[in-house]
């Protein structure tokens, strides 16, 4: 009788990776009999989506011997010297936190388009030039309208068109401050991209999408690759592995709590809420343009610390899940909706709390205004330009 498992061929105690996401499972629990690699659960969804690339089974199904002979022949490894071999440095990797778009558009880009095979197939992100219309939010009126959009490493920007015919562009976003994200829930769009530049030294949000999924990532890929080769001339004794991590970031933690104001007297307002590095900006609505403000979240070495519940005299909050943020100067207060809210929040500053600051992180501690914009000294402590 054939094996009913290929671990049974020796691998059932090996933590093996999800080819796709790279989140270890022990044991694996799919394998597509196409490519010869496992993925986890969640992956394996997304490869059922490709039929005409990959065939998955489980792995507590029952098997073939031919099909353990391929898995075996094969394997994670082999796959990834076959379908990974000119990954550029810059191109994101996705992980198991990362949304559905952007594991999906990886999996098409290793096995459908063989991007990683042949260079020439990357051009549409690594040609330094990228032109084309993205469906941006408009700031007043909410509405997302066709936009050009014009990305230039030689001019080391990202621009916007509100006309197609337009002459000067609305805005310049220097590739210097340029962060990208994806956030599909936030834009209500599986492909929405949220841009982040400063613009008179304060810190602009963007919002747009684009209605095909390879064009919405290859125009992430494209802004990774500038941002990676501005820093290259900016940082040239940097290497690959340092750099790499400081091309575009997600955010720690965002979510609505309620805040008061300096003095505690008065009403708790709910904001949206947005965990940047050690910036805590505060929105009234989650797609806003600019942040009402922001408190700077040091370190315990510092006299930063998080704890739960409020002050007892407090008054005017509707959540009861509080959260107090001592600092050298003052206490801030917050309210969760629910426990669980609550629990995410302190275990978020609290990561940020017990980590060191550097060196260019105490600019940032000493001109941050908790109820004004943004300043420009975060461009060295948020934007990563230090080592």
């Amino acid at each position: 009788m054939p094996p009913s498992s290929p671990l049974r061929a020796g691998t059932r105690s090996t933590r093996v990776p999800c080819n796709i996401c790279f989140i270890y499972s022990a044991p694996p629990d799919w394998a597509s009999l196409t490519l010869g690699v496992f993925v986890c659960q969640a992956c394996s969804l997304l490869h059922r989506s490709i039929p005409h690339i990959s065939r998955v089974k489980s792995v507590q199904d029952t098997w073939d011997a031919s099909d353990v002979e391929l898995m075996a022949a094969m394997g994670n490894n082999a796959a990834k010297a076959k379908y990974e071999q000119k990954v550029p440095a810059f191109y994101y990797r996705p992980t198991h936190s990362d949304c559905k778009l952007l594991r999906e558009q990886w999996i098409r880009a290793k096995y459908e388009r063989n991007e990683f095979e042949f260079i020439e197939k990357q051009e549409p992100y690594s040609a330094g030039y990228r032109e084309g219309f993205l469906w941006k939010r408009g700031r007043d009126n909410g509405q997302f309208l066709s936009r050009k959009f014009i990305l230039s490493e030689r001019e080391g920007a990202l621009k916007y068109f509100n006309k197609q015919d337009a002459r000067d562009p609305k805005a310049v976003m220097k590739i210097e401050t340029l962060n990208a994200t994806f956030q599909p829930a936030k834009i209500g769009n599986p492909c929405g991209l949220q841009i982040t530049y400063l613009k008179d030294n304060s810190t602009r949000n963007i919002f747009v999408y684009h209605s095909d999924a390879k064009e919405m990532v290859d125009w992430f890929n494209a802004i990774r690759a500038a941002r990676f080769h501005y820093l290259q001339v900016a940082f040239p004794g940097a290497s690959d592995e340092e750099l790499v991590p400081k091309l575009t970031r997600n955010f720690m933690k965002e979510g609505f709590m309620e805040k008061t104001g300096p003095k505690h007297t008065e009403g708790f307002k709910k904001r949206w809420f947005t965990m940047d590095d050690r910036r805590l900006m505060y929105f009234k609505d989650p797609l806003d343009a600019y942040a009402r403000g922001e408190v700077f979240i040091g370190s315990k070495e510092n006299s930063y610390t998080v704890l739960s519940g409020l002050p007892p005299s407090t008054q005017g909050y509707h959540w009861n899940h509080g959260i107090t943020i001592v600092t050298p100067d003052r206490k801030f207060l917050f309210a969760c909706e629910t426990e669980a809210e609550q629990r995410d929040w302190i275990a978020a500053f609290q990561r940020v709390i017990n980590r060191p600051m550097r060196p260019q992180e105490y600019a940032g501690e000493e001109t941050h205004k908790p109820t004004g914009p943004l300043y420009s000294c975060f461009v060295f402590s948020v934007y990563g330009f230090m080592f």
